[in-house]
């Protein structure tokens, strides 16, 4: 009597249907690793580790390149040839662009030798296969892209030391591509709602621009204006305008002025020039000095391999690798312009926003509007990605089938798929959960109270 009760108290209050369906998740394991380093967070416009200010001194790393579309942390054998290298040059960070996430694949093995190293990853979240076609990017912002974004993001927000996501790379590269700029946002968004919805530990989301002269401070602005859990965490940008010169010559005190208010961590995704000979990356010196560390957070050089754009150094040759003179240049930079003692000075305590950039010629965007994220893709943000398709999957831009964006909601006020507030303050994350897994707390104490004097009173039958 009283199971019979029970069953049918909590088939009227809908726990019996959900309870008894089926639903295939991701299941979130903790990687088998002994080691770990501090995580990464983000206050006001800085980087910080364990409480002390953390200055990005790294390097970007893809052997084989965008063509190759492999990931150098899926191989045992080929990172741990090269985190040696990276140990003797002296580096806190790589950028990978390529990353896999078909589940049979395992990273644990690069990972924590990284670990070992205090080397930490910036990880793409996109491929050449899943990324938003700048051509055409409302029909490749669908469901299948997010499917394998969320995918990678799922499989390393495990590590420690995965330091950051970056949503995009470059993406606008033009003015006359600068209508992608929403979709990646939507995209920014969408990672940091499936953060807050399936538990992983918070880590910092952005974007990589191009260093687009004409449109570089609306690019900025936009990815950190409107509410917070469409805003970007942080602000990187690819700058290769110091080429053997200085820092009035490259421009750099112009940028560090005009970025003074802008309220959330500023690096460079990639630096160094090599159109002026032999590289010395003078750059390290400025973005270590004082001149510039209250406004960036360091920045990381392109690149460790020699790839057909001619950054590399070294090259890779099957199992040889052959060091440049630059190799050592860097290395030497590294290591007379070390991270500065103290916070740097840096500008901001808490993080803010700004005023989003008003559409004019040089920007193609409506400052008020962004794409909500396909229905076909809301699944994942209580069951998960599920398994990803890997980088040799078969693509997303042209699978507009999977689910795309059906309407739009106002980018300063909370999207359909998390909650949030345009204030800019970190101390209201936990309140930017996603739509359907966190109920308001009046809402949640009622139902709560109901649930339990109805339970009893089955029990009582």
């Amino acid at each position: 009597m009283r199971s019979s009760a029970l069953i049918s108290t909590l088939a009227g209050l809908g726990f019996v249907s959900a309870a008894t369906e089926k639903v295939t998740r991701t299941t979130r394991d903790r990687p088998n690793r002994t080691r770990s380093l501090p995580v990464i967070s983000v206050s006001g416009n800085a980087f910080w580790r364990d409480g002390e200010r953390f200055y990005v001194r790294g390097i970007d790393y893809q052997p084989g390149g965008s063509a190759e579309n492999t990931d150098p942390l899926a191989d045992p054998e080929i990172c741990s040839r090269d985190i040696e290298r990276f140990e003797r040059l002296g580096v806190n960070a790589i950028r990978v662009y390529s990353l896999e996430n078909d589940p049979d694949v395992d990273h644990d093995e690069c990972m924590n030798l990284l670990a070992d190293a205090g080397i930490y990853l910036m990880a793409d979240v996109n491929s050449p296969a899943y990324s938003i076609n700048r051509a055409d990017p409302e029909p490749s912002y669908n469901t299948a892209y997010l499917q394998s974004v969320f995918a990678t993001v799922e499989k390393f927000a495990q590590y420690d030391n995965t330091m950051l996501f970056f949503s995009g790379n470059e993406v606008i590269d033009d003015i006359d591509n600068t209508d992608t700029a929403p979709y990646v946002k939507a995209t920014t968004r969408d990672i940091k709602n499936y953060i807050r919805a399936r538990g992983l530990r918070t880590i910092p989301v952005g974007y990589s621009a191009a260093d687009v002269a004409s449109n570089r401070m609306q690019t900025a602005h936009y990815f950190n204006c409107g509410s917070d859990d469409a805003r970007s965490d942080f602000f990187a940008f690819n700058d290769y305008s110091w080429c053997n010169s200085d820092f009035q010559i490259a421009g750099w005190g112009e940028k560090v002025q005009n970025f003074t208010d802008y309220g959330i961590p500023i690096f460079l995704s990639e630096y160094g020039c090599n159109t002026n000979g032999r590289r010395t990356f003078g750059e390290l010196e400025s973005l270590m000095h004082s001149n510039m560390t209250h406004i960036y957070s360091g920045g990381m050089m392109y690149e460790y391999s020699l790839e057909d754009s001619e950054y590399g150094i070294v090259s890779i040759d099957g199992d040889e690798v052959t060091e440049s003179a630059e190799f050592e240049n860097f290395a030497s930079a590294l290591s007379r312009w070390p991270a500065p003692n103290g916070d740097g000075d840096y500008a901001h305590s808490t993080t803010q926003a700004v005023s989003c950039p008003t559409r004019d010629s040089q920007w193609e965007v409506d400052p008020d509007v962004l794409p909500v994220m396909p229905k076909e893709a809301e699944k994942y943000m209580e069951d998960g990605a599920g398994d990803g398709p890997g980088l040799d999957g078969p693509g997303s831009q042209e699978a507009s089938d999977s689910g795309t964006s059906t309407e739009s909601t106002t980018s300063g006020l909370p999207s359909p798929s998390g909650s949030g507030s345009g204030s800019g303050d970190d101390d209201d994350d936990d309140d930017n959960a996603a739509h359907g897994l966190v109920l308001e707390k009046g809402l949640l104490l009622v139902t709560g109270s109901a649930v339990i004097f109805t339970f009893f009173g089955a029990l009582l039958l």
